[in-house]
């Protein structure tokens, strides 16, 4: 069976490109090089189309497991057990990230050995292509189902280094998981390789120069240690790649503020920050995926998506430290331009007017926290707001921005703000996210970004932090801060600072597109979630828990050639 599984795994190379239809041992390698120029072209179709499936699970694995969302409830979806931390290896979610990643490593393994190197620089800049997306590949693979960098990487298990489908598929015999190192090592070289052989920027939706570039950036800083513990080595390679892609102007520019707040709206061919996306169009977005694709989990726009995720308390707050942002339909004001990608769900009464409430976050019992919209009364210059039978008196903190305190009844004072109702799922107010909708205004269409012009400043003031040179951090860091916070940047940063206001900047800027929850474990924080929601509010995972990483898919290792060792189960 195991056998019979790896053939029909080689034959998938080939089966979905545009050209010969034909089985993998068919397809005969004198055909393409006779003329390569055309064969590469419907290869290339297929390695990126392997992404789009890839690039779903992707998102839910790295963005459901931080702490930038909630859930209404519990859910049959194996998604839920990239929230809640309960680990399994029969995940079809999971499974469809591991078979989907190796199969865009085979079909770019398999042109790269297919076709010499050397022939011209057209077909060299595509193969080059092919090495972006295997090294791409690896990484995300490893940052999956290897343990964080600074862990061990000598000795602890990245994934199996396969490039390519053998010529001898039916005594087939693999090589177990890479260690963590050797596997980062095998992703850089390929990133290196399409940074040297890559001449033609065929656009964002393509592997480029810069995409190389920018993903070295990270991987490097994700190699770099922790705060406390740097490796300076790695955080210089970072900072070198990042400048590459910085210094590139005439093709990567930070979009101004009124134009980043759009940015869910832009397709990425018409984007100068996109630096590679997975491309997606309204054809072969339609139906079902406006409901079960990503965007359509975390809001229902013009009546499609379920709309069952929405953002935390905990993101809303950190939106709102500079200064509220103010939602209402009649008072919109922005603050942090990250908010524009936040749509409260504002609810009308019987008569067509807004519900005026005081918004807030209360303690319940077993250190759990709830919403309260409690409905206010205005009498003079006397504002109370009545939640059942229990009327309190609202204390001005910021009259202007409409923020107020109250004493409630448990002996605490609470903080929130004066509001309109929003309209409820289960108990939960819907924070709609839509920075994962809206191409080109069609509801939930989404092409995935990979890597954009606003996370290289970032990984560059990480790095700089790192190598204690502060002046260039801050400047890093207020680049991107400025650019959404108008007059918001920092005045310093230091040693005891850095770390927290550059995770934070992170977090602010990266939300929703899978990156928080490796970002705080590689750098060894712990992720507590204790905002409104069904999740186990009182759970902290350390950068040390086994479920930090994700369990190899059973259905992998039953169908491997081989030993494939599975993670620890504690």
């Amino acid at each position: 069976m195991k056998k019979i599984l790896v053939i029909i795994f080689a034959t998938i190379a080939i089966s979905s490109c545009k050209v010969d239809r034909e089985p993998f041992g068919s397809l005969q390698s004198e055909k393409i090089n006779q003329n390569p120029e055309e064969s590469i072209d419907g290869l290339l179709n297929g390695v990126y189309a392997q992404l789009k499936a890839w690039s779903d699970p992707m998102h839910r694995l790295g963005e459901y497991a931080g702490d930038n969302m909630m859930i209404r409830g519990s859910s049959t979806d194996p998604f839920y057990e990239f929230i809640s931390f309960a680990r399994t290896p029969n995940n079809a979610r999971l499974t469809t990230f591991w078979d989907s990643g190796y199969k865009a490593i085979a079909q770019a393994s398999n042109i790269i050995n297919l076709i010499p190197q050397g022939k011209n620089a057209t077909l060299d800049s595509k193969l080059g292509e092919c090495y972006y997306v295997r090294g791409m590949m690896y990484f995300y693979l490893v940052r999956a189902f290897g343990r964080p960098y600074y862990q061990s990487p000598e000795t602890n298990l990245g994934v199996p280094i396969v490039n390519g489908t053998p010529k001898d598929v039916i005594n087939l015999n693999l090589p177990d998981r890479a260690t963590v190192k050797a596997t980062y090592e095998q992703a850089i070289s390929d990133l290196k390789k399409a940074e040297e052989l890559i001449t033609v920027n065929k656009g964002p939706v393509f592997a480029s120069k810069g995409a190389a570039q920018a993903m070295l950036s990270r991987i490097y800083l994700y190699m770099s240690g922790t705060y406390e513990n740097p490796n300076q080595a790695n955080a210089q390679l970072s900072i070198d790649y990042a400048n590459k892609v910085i210094a590139s102007s005439s093709t990567y520019s930070l979009l101004p503020r009124d134009q980043f707040m759009k940015y869910n709206t832009l397709i990425p061919e018409n984007n100068r920050e996109t630096i590679f996306a997975i491309k997606r169009v309204a054809s072969e977005f339609s139906g079902s995926d406006h409901y079960y694709g990503i965007g359509g989990m975390y809001a229902n726009i013009g009546g499609q998506g379920w709309g069952e995720m929405y953002a935390s308390a905990k993101y809303i707050g950190l939106l709102n430290e500079t200064g509220r942002n103010d939602w209402r339909p009649d008072k919109y004001k922005i603050v942090d331009a990250r908010a524009a990608f936040i749509e409260p769900t504002y609810s009308k009464n019987a008569a067509g007017a807004y519900t005026e409430v005081f918004r807030f976050i209360k303690d319940d019992a077993g250190n759990v926290v709830n919403y309260v919209q409690a409905t206010v009364t205005r009498n003079g210059g006397t504002i109370t707001c009545t939640e059942g039978t229990d009327v309190y008196t609202l204390t001005p903190l910021n009259a202007a921005q409409e923020s107020y305190t109250i004493n409630y009844k448990n002996g605490k004072t609470y903080t929130g703000f004066i509001d309109y109702f929003i309209t409820l799922n289960r108990v939960y107010p819907q924070f709609y996210i839509v920075k994962d909708s809206r191409e080109g205004e069609d509801s939930h269409l989404h092409s995935p970004v990979i890597s954009r012009l606003g996370e290289v400043y970032l990984n560059r003031a990480e790095a700089y932090a790192k190598l204690q040179k502060f002046t260039e951090a801050l400047s890093d860091l207020n680049t991107i801060r400025t650019r959404s916070i108008i007059n918001g940047g920092y005045a310093s940063l230091n040693a005891s600072n850095a770390g927290d206001l550059i995770d934070k900047e992170r977090q602010l800027e990266l939300a929703y597109q899978a990156e928080r929850s490796f970002d705080v474990f590689r750098n060894g924080k712990a992720l507590s979630r204790q905002y409104p929601g069904p999740q186990n509010q009182n759970l902290s995972i350390a950068a040390t828990d086994f479920r930090v990483i994700y369990y190899i898919p059973q259905s992998a290792i039953n169908s491997y050639p081989g030993k494939l060792t599975q993670n620890p189960t504690q």
